[in-house]
């Protein structure tokens, strides 16, 4: 597997990474091992905490860098990158201060005795991550591990071997100890020799279906705890009371950020018929109106495709759903210049028995469904493999917390686009994934909540 980084914009080479040895890969391990059984993983909190403070000042000192390097390896928008390390500074602050709160013991009233759970954190975890978040992937798993006390060892995607690098240098630089966090450049292959490695104790995974499900099933192989976070195909569901202009605004944002490669993008627009025709309408002018170009560019407002094999796949996708006879309303190709960049697209009728009723489109092409009534919206949106997020647009709360409430997805948000943030639990259901990550919730998925009693 190669380490390269290739400017999506221009497709120009700019950098090939030398992979690790089987050699590299066994240092990693005994020294993320050393470190657990070492006082920094199992004693005080305080002496980690700092770190994700520290980690926090240089994301903020250094974000223009940070961004740059993102937009040039992978294609998001400037502004984009620019919010990413934004968030990730505000993920490894909220848990330098609030961890210790999470992790304290919890009481339990029993007629045993004086009992409580203390947590304790579980041992060297392995990280796989993916390029279209280049450094929240990493931050989701590295800021509640670290502040836990378990080692990490990361394998990021193989296009974004810069921002890896350069994250890892930050981990260190803000005091994180040998062990501590690990990025390895190395091969599908050699990740499930150490997930079998006895020293390893969890595995964490954002990506694809088909690398969740090989993960999972080499974790459970050796009896390890896993989180997956996978696909989606949310749903964007516009009531026929909500206020249009505010859904046609959001919508748009929610399919074309970061050119649509997004696990939560809202790719299924779901409306009802009385107001379906005025939303297309509307729509369709709203992506008109895209200004296509160098994602360097302040003014742009969608870049290119990750990678010149993400164009292929997206556009053999759209092909196919209009062969299996789906209208194409808008768009519907590559744009004909340098770069990876694909139109942006509005698919209409398309029927179950058309592959895309279920596929994930990982780029800026966005499905219209038009139902009747409420109980429609609901049959439709849960008529999916995946489970992950969704949003809902109405002027009437209550009407739309009936919904969410109805829609098996594992976070709805209403009258918003699905968001994130470092305080709210991040994961889903279905083929979407298990487990939690951010939040309270995220920092107990990989630690051991042992229960300690003393008998009356």
């Amino acid at each position: 597997m190669a380490y390269q980084t290739v400017n999506p914009f221009t497709n120009q080479l700019v950098k090939e990474y030398p992979s690790h040895t089987d050699a590299d890969i066994e240092a990693t391990l005994k020294k993320a091992d050393a470190l657990y059984h070492s006082s920094w993983s199992k004693g005080d909190i305080e002496k980690r905490l700092p770190i994700l403070l520290k980690l926090a000042n240089l994301l903020e000192e250094r974000s223009e860098e940070l961004a740059k390097i993102a937009t040039q390896e992978m294609g998001k928008l400037i502004e984009q990158s620019r919010g990413e390390v934004k968030l990730c500074a505000s993920i490894a602050r909220y848990y330098a201060d609030n961890a210790d709160t999470f992790l304290a013991p919890v009481k339990y009233n029993s007629d045993l005795g004086d009992a409580w759970v203390e947590h304790h954190p579980i041992g060297v975890l392995m990280a796989v991550e993916p390029w279209n978040f280049p450094y929240y992937q990493l931050m989701r798993v590295l800021a509640p591990n670290l502040a836990a006390g378990n080692p990490i060892i990361v394998k990021h995607a193989s296009i974004v071997p810069h921002c890896a690098e350069i994250f890892e240098q930050l981990v260190r630089e803000a005091g994180a100890p040998e062990g501590a966090y690990t990025n390895l450049f190395i091969s599908s292959d050699q990740v499930s020799n150490i997930i079998a490695d006895d020293r390893v104790q969890g595995v964490a995974l954002t990506g694809s279906e088909t690398a969740g499900s090989a993960v999972a099933a080499q974790a459970a192989k050796k009896l390890k705890k896993a989180t997956l976070e996978l696909g989606g195909n949310d749903v964007f569901v516009v009531l026929d009371d909500s206020d249009l202009d505010k859904a046609v605004e959001v919508g748009v944002t929610a399919r074309l950020q970061n050119a649509g490669q997004v696990c939560t993008a809202a790719k299924r627009f779901i409306v009802q018929e009385s107001i379906a025709d005025k939303f297309l309408e509307k729509y369709t002018d709203a992506f008109r109106q895209v200004k296509i170009g160098d994602p360097m560019d302040e003014s742009t407002t969608l870049g290119p495709l990750s990678s010149k094999d993400a164009l292929e796949t997206l556009t053999k996708q759209v092909n196919e759903a209009v062969k299996n006879g789906a209208k194409l309303h808008l768009g519907g190709k590559p744009v004909e210049r340098e770069g990876n960049f694909f139109e942006p697209t509005i698919l209409t009728h398309i029927t179950r028995d058309n592959p895309a009723y279920f596929e994930e489109f990982f780029g800026p092409v966005a499905q219209i469904y038009v139902v009747k009534d409420d109980d429609e919206v609901v049959q439709l949106a849960n008529d999916s493999n995946y489970g992950l997020g969704g949003s809902i647009f109405s002027q009437n709360i209550d009407r739309a917390k009936a919904l969410a409430s109805r829609i098996e997805t594992g976070m709805v948000y209403i009258n918003s686009l699905t968001d994130t943030a470092p305080e709210l639990p991040f994961g889903g259901v279905k083929r979407s994934g298990f487990g939690r990550e951010l939040s309270d919730l995220g920092i107990k998925e990989f630690v051991n909540q042992k229960l300690v009693v003393v008998s009356k």
